[in-house]
């Protein structure tokens, strides 16, 4: 008993049975009718898309007993030989068995004679990629120059191993995939005039599967009725395919939606149960990602939920949420065959996005002080704007950015420097439009921070450092803390663990070749030897040759290099922050629009 496959049996026998490639039909049907055929056509594609079909129908073409047109009779002796695959003058030849130069040769030598049966004698050379390089050499000649009688049809799945010499000898048409309307709309005449029943869902499935190739549908349409017994529902294709029930999908979303840990891995757990493959329920939650993100940003737009409440995920999680779980969804996919099992893998896919939210939203998928759905697009169109740094009139600059909320830092009391040194510093709002620091017209330092050293003004703290280390050394003596700070910050030579100890300790006294020195208790692991003789070598030069260095107890132990640099760094901060908050721009988008500084983003403009 014979049995002829569906992809077979219903192959198309003329242009108009074609499912797609209008473009290459249109092309072809031209050509043919107005007579202006070239000798050589190299058709491209994916499998099962009609390259094949497509240049057994234009050889139909040339040969119908009828005359050559765009419609073969096909019921022609020659029309019929051909659909039979027996017609003398059409020779299909198999590159990627044939690969050699001989093999090639050999059709060069039959080229030259004129056809049996038809007008025409046709090659058809399928997987032409194959050919070796010497094979393509030595076709080049007669494919750019054959004889009036035949014409060469390539075919190809990778026109990219093709040698740009062979490609500039032919008509170059690309079939493109076929998406799952055409796929279905086939298969459903298929099965109509087979008197096959077929659920809407089991038809969805099969074209979802052959992905963009329709020999390999009707493949699939084949293995469905013989799993099935005849009669395709949705549930048995399912189960063939290894396809997960879209509804599943759905309440996955639900319950990351919900953030609901427990009811997550409950679905995860019944979706184990059906044994499906893990990748693919990942391509299933990508699509469902794609389709909420396109209701949520696509105003009218029609989408198709297949088992997804759409517009209740779109409504429950946050535009960029979508974004964020459909990387993670096609992340998760790439790095599956990484994880200990395909479940494991799965579970901490999703898991992550359980995990990972934006700063500012709670478990429930709600930001703070925002709002979902319409102010979305607004929100990230005044982000754009608001990601550009400015210049204002005042010469201070200003950048507003997004940032990720971190817990703030104690600060110590500290003087205001110049404003002009201020810049603005980022702060996160619903609108985000650009801020504008203007600093107060005369500055005047905090007066906790003015009585932290009496004994200088604080703001000239630094200016004098800077000073004395502008200035020549005119002793060799050291008589306070103040000229060991300069001697040390003005050693260049001075690196590593030396500088490191010395930029710690604290100076107490240095007198007939003795510099006495003291570390607090988290700085004493600094004191080692080896240190130690490295940092008397490199301050020789400044203080003498045979400099010792001692350690010993002194009243104050926060006066090192390390603690002044430290406050004055603190000092820079908290005047910027003060200058910031105090700015009217600033104190209006607090108060009207609802917008607060994320902790840790404001920085001076020696730091921005």
């Amino acid at each position: 008993m014979s049995y002829l496959v569906l992809a077979r049996k219903w192959r198309p026998r003329r242009f108009a049975e074609l499912v797609g490639q209008e473009h290459v039909v249109k092309a072809l049907t031209n050509a043919l009718d107005s007579g202006r055929i070239h000798h050589a056509f190299l058709f491209t594609g994916t499998r099962g898309v009609g390259k094949t079909t497509i240049a057994r129908i234009f050889a139909k073409s040339l040969n119908c007993e009828q005359g050559t047109s765009a419609d073969p009779c096909g019921e022609c002796a020659a029309c019929k030989d051909i659909d039979a695959g027996r017609f003398i003058d059409l020779l299909e030849i198999d590159a990627a068995s044939n690969t050699g130069v001989d093999d090639v040769r050999e059709v060069i030598d039959n080229a030259q004679y004129m056809p049996s049966r038809g007008r025409v004698k046709v090659y058809l050379i399928d997987e032409v990629h194959m050919l070796s390089k010497s094979a393509f050499n030595a076709l080049l000649k007669t494919l750019e120059e054959p004889p009036g009688h035949v014409k060469f049809l390539l075919a190809t799945t990778d026109p990219q191993k093709l040698p740009v010499t062979v490609l500039s000898r032919c008509l170059q048409f690309n079939l493109k995939r076929l998406d799952e309307a055409q796929i279905s709309g086939q298969i459903e005449k298929i099965l109509a005039a087979e008197g096959i029943e077929a659920e809407p869902g089991a038809i969805r499935q099969i074209a979802h599967g052959a992905d963009g190739s329709l020999r390999d549908g009707l493949s699939l349409l084949d293995q469905a009725i013989a799993y099935t017994g005849g009669k395709l529902d949705d549930a048995a294709v399912a189960a063939m395919l290894g396809t997960v029930d879209r509804t599943r999908v759905g309440a996955l979303l639900a319950a990351l939606a919900d953030g609901d840990g427990e009811r997550l891995l409950a679905e995860v757990a019944a979706l184990s149960e059906f044994s499906p493959d893990w990748g693919s329920v990942l391509d299933a939650l990508s699509e469902a990602l794609h389709k909420v993100q396109v209701r949520q940003l696509v105003a009218g737009s029609e989408v198709e939920g297949d088992g997804v409440d759409v517009d209740a995920i779109a409504a429950a999680v946050r535009a960029e949420v979508v974004q964020l779980w459909y990387q993670m969804a096609i992340n998760g996919r790439r790095d599956l065959g990484y994880a200990p099992s395909p479940r494991a893998g799965f579970e901490m896919a999703v898991l992550r996005m359980l995990a990972f939210r934006p700063a500012g939203e709670d478990a429930t998928g709600e930001a703070t002080g925002r709002q979902g759905g319409a102010g979305r697009r607004g929100d990230s169109a005044a982000a754009a704007e608001a990601a550009s740094p400015r210049t204002t009139d005042d010469g201070a600059r200003t950048a507003a950015m997004p940032e990720v909320a971190a817990p703030e830092r104690p600060r110590a009391p500290a003087p205001a420097p110049a404003a002009a040194d201020i810049p603005a510093p980022r702060i996160e709002r619903e609108a985000r439009p650009v801020v504008e620091a203007r600093p107060p017209a005369d500055p005047a330092p905090a007066p906790a921070a003015a009585a932290a050293n009496p004994l200088r003004e604080p703001a000239d703290e630094e200016r004098v450092m800077e000073e004395r280390a502008m200035a020549p050394a005119t002793s060799s003596r050291l008589e306070d803390a103040d000229d060991w700070h300069v001697l040390v910050d003005g050693l260049q030579t001075l690196k590593g663990p030396p500088r490191l100890l010395a930029e710690h300790a604290v100076f107490v006294g240095h007198a007939d070749g003795v510099l006495r020195l003291a570390l607090s208790e988290q700085d004493e692991h600094l004191q080692i030897p080896m240190t130690v003789e490295r940092l008397a070598a490199a301050l020789a030069p400044a203080l003498g040759e045979g400099l010792q260095i001692r350690f010993e107890a002194a009243q104050r132990l926060d006066d090192s290099l390390h603690a002044r640099k430290a406050r004055a760094r603190d000092e820079r901060q908290a005047a910027a922050e003060e200058t910031f908050m105090n700015d009217p721009e600033v104190q209006r988008l607090i108060s009207q629009h609802g917008a607060r500084v994320v902790p840790d983003s404001i920085r001076p403009f020696d730091e921005a």
